[in-house]
């Protein structure tokens, strides 16, 4: 037997560790050969670890006698099938993830610890079309036939499956296998007959039968009302007739109960559904149903995405623009662009759809990358809502409401309408301060006010969901009088609750709809006929037909307008015609109100006079001057630690170990060129001069925080690739690194046609926490970089070696013990980070920021690293 004939005996293992790297394990003689895609029990140091197979390889750069062997493989077939196992490993790469964590994560719970495959919950079984084509040409014998015959008269209920004799059931297999007999919820119901489609609908979905097989991605940019979901249903009803299965991805929980409701009673199938809000064994039931294919039409949200999908005919991502789709914690990836990889290996469509596309969507669609149709009316052919600015520079609020808006909810009301309050802040108040001293509550560990929740009584941080009680007193002076500050749904709702006692109200944020109860019975709750008030977030600002509703209020703009986010116009105007689209959807028309104390601002009037789309390109044009996303990439190292001293150490170091070209401009560490780049001046500067001040403060005992520079140069120059040499998190200083997504996920996911040329994939990590570092003074961006232009960029730490952490760790105190505890456990958090650049304007309010984010002890300092900025010719 030659070397060639021997199977390989050892195992590429992928860990759930949070370190980029295979592991090698040998593989015992008594073992079958496996194949990757299962999974497998495997010592690792003192513990032993699930693990999922990654490839069989003839040989290790490890000596022999230093690997240690597999304990147990736990499945007989691949859980993950090829595609679905190159794909989660892709997005471990592109968002710079540990493999193992990738493809742990992409198993639902229940599978995750080794236990073995929950049987599937005995379904009643009915004949299909086929089966009784066999029963009538007496093609089967024995059992089957015996089955079919007894299935003829009708479907075999969940216990007589259980009671079946193995024969029967070996039998009943067989036939399922060969599709003579269907689960009896698959059993096609009566689907309730399809509106007619108008001009803009129909062509719409002409233009979609008319694309060639294969991948594609299109874009279906309708109004609020106009009808997109009636397209989608078209196009998922003629992927079922092919036998072929469906993804439907959601961005909120609260949008899956009437999507399923309404997907099932169009298609008549029944709709699996994956999401974070249903039990581990009907998570993991629906992902094993999906995988044998049984699974027609998948609904979920982010989550959902790792499906696999044997058969695979459709991917539809509705609302594309949202926020939602991304991941703050763990493999913090963008299930949008995870989907298009998916689409991509698959050779399926994609369809995209959204009221309000996100701007690099836009830009694609603008370069031919994505097919883009347009549904530019509503369906009923109802006029779109008024849109009305209430000035409170001239308006006394009580509690954020206005007399204006108290007067148009009380008419409103009268005609026996519907209303809708909207505050994208739950709580009660977002500060609760003393009145003597001015003292606030603040978490420790995110030097951000803690918002006050006073059903519950507690103060919650919404950012690292830190919780405390309500100090009786102010712990700075002793004074019993403590006052809310500003006002969240919670506060409006008992302010409105006493203005109008007689109008049902229900109010909708996280707080209220945590159980799948309570979010099916969201539109049941509200009356069918005759007034009523809805208050809530962002939860309602989407996905919702609710006909009756005739008045939405938007008790604040102004948040958004200072956010320093360079994304937060888009997400402002985003958010305002998102919310301003539930108004008018039925037979009266509709109404918006929007109080702010800037009228005048120059986002506000576009928005209203020239439409989301105008903006947008106005939007769009200000980027390609400055350089933004789309048209760069960015990407940042930051670091945290417990001593000073040591950081910015290490992040010398880091700037040190960075590549010196001459399309890469680095900044930082930010300690001595924030001020440097204050004193720049606006000429190279996007964000106002004023904000690009300090960049160390101490805001709490033991930690440091930094306020950013908001500098950045203009882009020129080549394409570059940034690459950095991975360093364990040890020692007193752990960093970690995050380079813009928005730009290269769509440069690097293109239908087949595209006539850019070939891109390699971006490693990067997530979106929204970098932003959220310009936001407050406690975030602590360190390393920034970008670059321009249609190629990739591959990023690697390249931090300092285990070595170097080493040389930068402090020596302990020995005066307490305690202290000296705290020492040898304090190590730095390392959040990843979306750069961001300079905004042209003030902008929208912030995003929760990645729980990574979260400082692992209390007594930390925080600080910025340098900013590498590369750059490319247009």
């Amino acid at each position: 037997m030659t070397q060639a004939d021997v199977a390989p005996r050892v195992l590429r293992v992928a860990l759930p560790v949070p370190l980029r790297r295979l592991f090698d394990y040998t593989l015992a003689e008594s073992f079958p050969a496996p194949i990757a895609g299962v999974r497998v029990r495997v010592p690792f140091g003192r513990s032993t670890r699930i693990g999922v197979v990654v490839e069989c390889v003839a040989g290790s750069a490890v000596p022999a006698a230093q690997l240690k062997p597999v304990t147990a493989i736990l499945d007989d077939t691949p859980l993950l099938d090829a595609e679905l196992l190159a794909s989660v490993l892709w997005a471990a790469e592109y968002w710079l993830g540990s493999p193992g964590e990738a493809l742990l994560n992409a198993l639902p719970v229940a599978l995750r610890d080794g236990r073995a495959l929950p049987a599937l919950r005995a379904q009643a079984w009915a004949m299909s079309e086929a089966g009784r084509a066999a029963l009538q040409a007496s093609r089967t014998r024995g059992a089957s036939l015996a089955l079919l015959q007894r299935l003829a008269a009708a479907a075999l209920p969940a216990e007589c499956v259980r009671a079946l004799p193995a024969a029967e059931r070996v039998a009943l297999a067989r036939l399922r296998r060969g599709g003579l007999i269907i689960a009896a919820e698959d059993a096609p119901t009566t689907p309730i007959a399809a509106p007619a489609l108008n001009a803009a609908q129909s062509d719409a979905l002409a233009r979609l039968r008319a694309q060639p097989p294969g991948f594609s991605v299109t874009l279906l940019d309708g109004v609020t009302g106009s009808g997109k979901t009636e397209v989608y249903l078209a196009r998922i009803a003629e992927v079922l007739a092919q036998g072929r299965q469906a993804l439907v991805l959601v961005p909120e929980i609260g949008l899956i109960a009437q999507t399923a409701q309404r997907l099932h009673a169009r298609l008549g199938v029944s709709i699996d559904l994956l999401h974070s809000g249903l039990s581990d064994g009907l998570r993991a039931e629906a992902w094993l149903r999906a995988r044998s294919g049984a699974a027609r039409v998948l609904l979920g949200t982010r989550s959902a995405v790792f499906a696999p999908l044997p058969h695979a005919g459709l991917l539809v991502i509705d609302e594309e623009h949202d926020a939602s789709y991304k991941q703050q914690d763990g493999l913090r990836y963008h299930a949008r662009d995870l989907a298009l990889k998916r689409a991509q290996a698959l050779g399926i469509p994609v369809l995209l759809g959204s009221a309000t596309p996100a701007l690099e969507t836009l830009s694609n669609a603008a370069r031919g990358r994505y097919a883009h149709l347009r549904l530019p009316t509503r369906a009923n052919a109802r006029p779109a809502p008024r849109v009305e600015l209430i000035d409170l520079r001239r308006q006394r609020s009580e509690h954020g409401l206005s007399a204006p808006l108290l007067d148009a909810l009380g008419a409103t009301f009268a005609r026996g309408e519907q209303a809708m309050v909207f505050r994208n802040r739950r709580g009660y108040a977002p500060v609760l301060s003393c009145a003597q001293c001015g003292w606030h509550a603040g978490c420790p560990h995110c030097a951000r006010p803690l918002t006050w929740h006073r059903a519950a009584q507690r103060l919650e941080c919404h950012l690292c969901g830190r919780l405390q009680p309500v100090p009786p007193r102010c712990p700075a002076c002793a004074c019993s009088t403590l006052q809310a500050l500003g006002h969240g749904t919670e506060r409006l709702e008992t302010a409105l609750a006493e203005r109008f006692p007689d109008i049902p109200l229900l109010r909708v944020d996280r707080e209220t709809t945590r159980t799948r109860a309570a979010q099916a019975a969201l539109d049941t709750r509200l009356p069918e006929h005759g007034p009523a008030l809805l208050v809530g977030t962002q939860m309602l600002a989407k996905g919702h037909d609710l006909p009756r509703l005739t008045l939405v209020a938007v008790t604040s703009v102004d948040e958004g307008l200072y956010s320093i986010d360079f994304r937060a116009p888009e997400r402002l105007a985003q958010l305002i015609v998102q919310v301003a689209g539930r108004a008018g959807r039925g037979t009266q028309p509709g109404r918006v109100l929007l109080q702010t104390r800037h009228p005048d601002h120059p986002l506000l009037l576009q928005l209203l006079s020239g439409g989301y789309h105008a903006l947008a390109a106005s939007l769009l044009d200000e980027r390609r001057a400055a350089r933004l996303p789309p048209f760069a990439y960015h990407a940042l190292l930051r670091a945290e630690a417990a001593h000073e001293a040591a950081l910015f150490a290490f992040l010398d170091a880091a700037r040190t170990a960075l590549p010196s070209e001459a399309a890469i401009e680095i900044i930082g560490p930010c300690r001595r060129r924030c001020r440097a780049a204050a004193r720049a001046g606006a000429a190279s500067c996007c964000w106002p001069a004023r904000s690009a001040t300090r960049c160390i403060a101490r805001s709490n005992p033991g930690r440091w925080c930094w306020k950013p520079c908001r500098k950045r140069a203009p882009c020129a120059g080549r394409w570059t690739s940034i690459r950095w040499r991975w360093a364990e998190p040890r020692g007193a200083v752990q960093s970690a690194t995050r380079t813009d997504p928005r730009r290269s996920r769509r440069a690097a996911i293109q239908a087949p046609s595209s006539k850019a040329r070939p891109t390699t994939s971006l490693l990067q990590v997530p979106t929204a926490a970098a932003s959220n570092s310009f936001r407050w003074a406690s975030r602590t961006p360190c390393i920034h970089a970008c670059t321009g232009g249609s190629e990739m960029i591959k990023a690697m730490f390249i931090a300092p070696i285990k070595a170097e952490q080493q040389k930068y760790r402090p020596s302990r105190p020995t005066s307490n013990a305690c202290q000296r505890r705290r020492s040898a456990t304090a190590g730095g958090t390392l959040a990843a980070s979306e750069s961001s650049a300079a905004a042209l304007r003030k902008a929208p309010p912030p995003s929760r920021q990645s729980s990574a984010n979260k400082p692992s002890v209390s007594t930390t300092t925080a600080a910025g690293g340098p900013i590498i900025t590369s750059h490319a010719a247009p």
